[in-house]
């Protein structure tokens, strides 16, 4: 019996050749980076340094002045309350009135409307108290219908008219008369109520004041504004 032939024998494939890859050496780059990090840190605390110093700089350049409390309307007096100290960075674009004369302004009339948290000028206020050496100030409350709405400003002329007391009976004589009128001019007029009342203060002659508060006092004045061209 006859043994079987052997197998022929495979070659076995060969690997490409590898190409020799040379062996660099590189240079240590810790010592550059920490030369980095070093710079960047000396950066930052130069522009923190220099932001302090601009910090303080700032601070010192403020100043106090006068701001405005809350709302006044023009023509009305400057109470204390009305008034407040604010600080702000000093501006020569800016002319508020210095803190110092806080004082001073008491009772010095705005000359337009005020407004809570600006800063007040001179050029805000009236010269004077608006009411002159030979003028007293009467504040008379005038109900929705009394007055002309919404149409009464500081400065305008007016005319505190006598009105009939409640009940009152008059003839006929008495009807066609004239009423009794006092010459008054309008030194401020408050905000209206929830009913639409408001307190209009009046400058009056000395003789004429007495009467008028005792007419306001009873609710018998009305008022009637005079041609503001007049």
């Amino acid at each position: 019996m006859e043994s079987p032939a052997a197998a022929p024998t495979v070659p076995r494939p060969t690997s490409p050749t590898r190409p020799d890859i040379p062996i660099t050496t590189t240079t240590p780059v810790k010592r550059e980076r920490r030369w980095s990090v070093a710079a960047l840190c000396i950066v930052l605390a130069a522009v923190a340094g220099l932001g302090a110093a601009a910090a303080v700089t700032s601070a010192g350049d403020r100043t106090k002045v006068i701001a405005i409390a809350r709302d006044v309307p023009a023509g009305q007096a400057l109470a204390a309350a009305d008034l407040t100290v604010a600080e702000v960075s000093a501006d020569a674009r800016l002319t508020p009135v210095p803190a110092a004369d806080r004082t001073s302004l008491v009772g010095k009339r705005a000359a337009v409307d005020l407004r809570q948290g600006g800063l007040l000028t001179t050029t805000q206020l009236a010269p004077g108290t608006g009411l002159g050496d030979d003028k007293q100030q009467v504040g008379v409350q005038v109900k929705r219908g009394q007055a002309p709405a919404g149409t009464l400003a500081a400065g305008d002329k007016v005319l505190a008219v006598t009105t009939p007391a409640q009940g009152e009976q008059t003839d006929s004589k008495d009807t066609e008369a004239p009423p009794s009128t006092i010459s008054a001019v309008v030194v401020s007029v408050s905000r209206p109520d929830a009913s639409g009342t408001v307190v209009v203060n009046l400058a009056v002659s000395p003789t004429d004041g007495p009467l008028l508060a005792t007419r306001a006092s009873v609710g018998r004045i009305a008022l009637i504004r005079e041609p503001r061209s007049s």
